[in-house]
């Protein structure tokens, strides 16, 4: 664990602390509270700051539970878990609300609820704050927790709505999922590699620029590559060989396993800088593979400027 002004950012490995399926099931958490949300009456998922809390949180908690999600964009966990809660606040059709709080910005709320990890989840009723779960977990769970929130908030009174009578009727339909996924989440969850490569090539067959099924097809490369190594031995044979292509490619594996971005594209950047040749190609095309499993991670715009300089 490391700290961050003032919170624990947790690291993470691919085996034990987060199943391998939660890599391969985030992008399509993020497709589908983005469907969500694209036809979402406002007011169901808020950003809230110290300026509108009063207002956002405790005073609308008086006629329905508020879910507040406390994340930090550097947080990989966060990054699994708000579309999830995304989705299913707009799922419940104004029953809930769900407002979200970057502890980087908001310090003073994340000290409030003494904030130790994040992602940090607490429900808010009729201004009294309940502790709910923190770390990513899967979206059965999460619906579970929400639907006793819920039924808490009816035994005291807490039945209201923040939509309107005429769009609470609307019928909220939830996205479902690219089944064409369902194999090679199946398959990761199994640890079969190659199981999971075949199906990603299905889709890659008749959409070869499908972006989900390249980053798949990535992350399955980066679990097969780490999956019968020793993280500290690799990265002990890291250090002693800063030049050696294969330890450094294998470290920044485990870097990137463990959240660790901007230190595993630093690693492979100063590697394209020390070598030339096939030894620099295999550098940079690995490097371009890690950049689809990390996504959206703020490190990888700096990187891939780093990595332009780097070649010329």
């Amino acid at each position: 664990m490391r700290q961050t002004r003032g919170v624990t950012q947790p690291s993470f490995t691919a085996r034990g602390a987060v199943d391998l399926g939660a890599l391969a099931s985030a992008r399509q958490n993020q497709a589908k509270a983005a469907a969500a949300m694209a036809n979402a009456p406002a007011g169901l998922v808020i950003d809230v700051t110290e300026a509108t809390f009063q207002t956002e949180v405790i005073d609308r908690s008086m006629s329905v539970p508020v879910i507040l999600d406390l994340w930090a964009t550097w947080c990989a966990p966060c990054k699994q878990l708000s579309p999830i809660l995304e989705a299913l606040a707009v799922s419940y059709g104004g029953r809930l609300v769900l407002a979200k709080v970057d502890v980087d910005a908001e310090q003073r709320i994340a000290a409030a609820f003494q904030v130790q990890s994040i992602p940090s989840v607490f429900a808010v009723i009729k201004g009294q704050p309940i502790p709910l779960f923190q770390g990513a977990v899967p979206e059965q769970q999460a619906r579970a927790v929400l639907d006793e929130v819920l039924r808490v908030a009816a035994s005291q009174g807490v039945e209201g709505s923040v939509l309107e009578a005429s769009e609470s009727d609307h019928e909220v339909v939830e996205e479902v999922a690219d089944p064409r996924f369902d194999a090679a989440a199946t398959a990761i969850d199994a640890a079969d590699w190659d199981g999971a490569e075949r199906a990603y090539r299905v889709i890659l067959d008749t959409e070869p620029g499908n972006t989900e099924a390249q980053a798949g097809l990535a992350m399955v490369g980066l679990f097969r590559r780490t999956s019968s190594a020793d993280e500290a031995g690799a990265l002990g044979a890291a250090a002693a060989a800063p030049t050696d292509v294969a330890a450094q490619t294998l470290a920044a594996d485990f870097d990137a396993l463990a959240g660790r971005w901007q230190q595993a594209f630093d690693r492979l950047i100063t590697c394209v800088r020390a070598t030339s040749g096939a030894d620099r190609d295999a550098v940079r095309a690995h490097l371009l593979a890690l950049f689809q499993v990390a996504g959206d991670d703020p490190a990888v715009p700096a990187a891939r400027t780093a990595l332009a300089s780097a070649l010329f």
